[in-house]
């Protein structure tokens, strides 16, 4: 896979920080193990204060992600960029450090070893960018 080096114009805060704004969305219709519980609200909440640093992660709570069985579920994207689903989170200083890890990344791919073990265990899907070329 070639990657194309960012543009100056494309950049903030030196080479490695690409401006493209990332999205993470979180399910806040998953239930916990008490039905009356919407762990995703809080952990939605949490997040959006572990970020405030970083102006380029917009949390947003969603209604859903249909990985029900795997609550607290988040999705990372950003223009460009693979999209990763990520289930069965609790850990709020992980699921930050991953979404700084993608923001920063040129391509969306953050390599495995780099992940923090609750994210590598929880993905449940990495979505190419659109457009994509699909041949015939």
């Amino acid at each position: 896979m070639t990657q194309t080096p960012a543009s100056p114009a494309e950049t903030t805060d030196g080479p490695e920080r690409i401006s493209a704004p990332t999205c993470l969305a979180v399910c806040t219709a998953c239930r916990g193990a008490d039905p009356a519980e919407r762990p995703g609200i809080a952990f939605a909440a949490a997040l959006t204060a572990d970020l405030a640093d970083r102006p380029d992660i917009s949390v947003r709570p969603v209604e859903c992600l249909s990985v029900c069985r795997r609550a607290v579920t988040l999705a990372l994207s950003a223009p460009g960029r693979w999209t990763y689903v990520v289930g069965d989170l609790i850990d709020i200083p992980d699921a930050a450090a991953f979404a700084r890890a993608y923001a920063d990344s040129p391509d969306g791919i953050v390599p495995w070893r780099t992940r923090p073990v609750a994210i590598r265990k929880g993905v449940v899907a990495r979505v190419p960018p659109l457009p994509m070329d699909i041949a015939p």
